[in-house]
């Protein structure tokens, strides 16, 4: 399994074709439904719509991330901690790292179905009522749309850094003593983002600015109607089968 972050999978599919600001509302009101209705009932329906989301995206297992093993021991030793207070509590801890697992899930579903460049566009149509109040609106965009692109950028900068840093060869045992990987990974990280920035601000000002943020606007349509009044059934099912239980 490989894990794809922050990228399309690049296969045809119902839910590639929706508009992004379709997906952004529907992981938003997924996110609200968890807030304010985080109960077992409304986990398990979510859940289940999310793996059937999954399905319909036609997405391969391979998508999925294989997390750490220093992630479940973390969630393993939050549960532990919550051993001597009851039942309830470790209930309550593993209902929270439910909930944030399935937001998780959520925000990924959309980089998986959606081109990153259709996210900054569909951020600035959903915010154009702000341009009423002379909120710089298109800059807010520009900026998300090039965090977005950089962010898989950075992560391949991140694994060629340990892939380096574990090459390097460690001569005494002082150096080994005094070494340390965070602090290495992170110095590098922040050197390459730097010049990373640099060298995108100079290609930006060369071509004459930003420009438009895309070359071939979107908007929603039917299907994106009938998408987000799916979501919605799900949600106010979610709830009354949360109200029956």
């Amino acid at each position: 399994m490989s894990a794809v972050l922050f990228r399309e999978v690049p296969v045809s599919s119902p839910v590639h074709s929706l508009w992004a600001g379709t997906k952004m509302i529907a992981a938003f009101l997924i996110s609200l439904l968890l807030m304010f209705q985080p109960s077992w009932p409304v986990l398990g329906v979510v859940v289940v719509f999310l793996l059937l989301i999954g399905v319909i995206a036609r997405l391969p297992l391979g998508t999925l991330p294989r997390l750490p093993w220093w992630f479940w021991a973390l969630l393993g030793v939050g549960a532990l901690i919550n051993v001597p207070v009851g039942g309830t509590a470790v209930l309550r801890y593993t209902q929270i790292a439910t909930f944030g697992l399935v937001l998780l899930a959520a925000s990924l579903m959309i980089a998986w179905t959606t081109p990153l460049g259709d996210v900054a566009p569909a951020l600035a149509k959903m915010a154009a009522p702000l341009r009423r109040l002379r909120l710089p609106v298109d800059e807010w965009a520009v900026v998300v749309a090039l965090t977005l692109r950089g962010l898989p950028l950075l992560m391949d900068e991140m694994r060629v850094l340990r892939a380096a840093r574990r090459l390097r060869p460690k001569d005494g045992m002082l150096q080994r003593a005094a070494d340390n990987p965070l602090i290495d990974i992170l110095t590098a990280a922040m050197a390459v983002s730097t010049r990373r920035a640099g060298e995108l601000g100079e290609a930006i000002t060369a071509r004459g600015g930003t420009g438009q943020l895309t070359a071939h606007p979107s908007a929603p349509g039917r299907r994106d109607a009938i998408a987000l009044a799916v979501v919605v059934a799900v949600c106010v099912g979610a709830i009354g089968l949360d109200l029956l239980l």
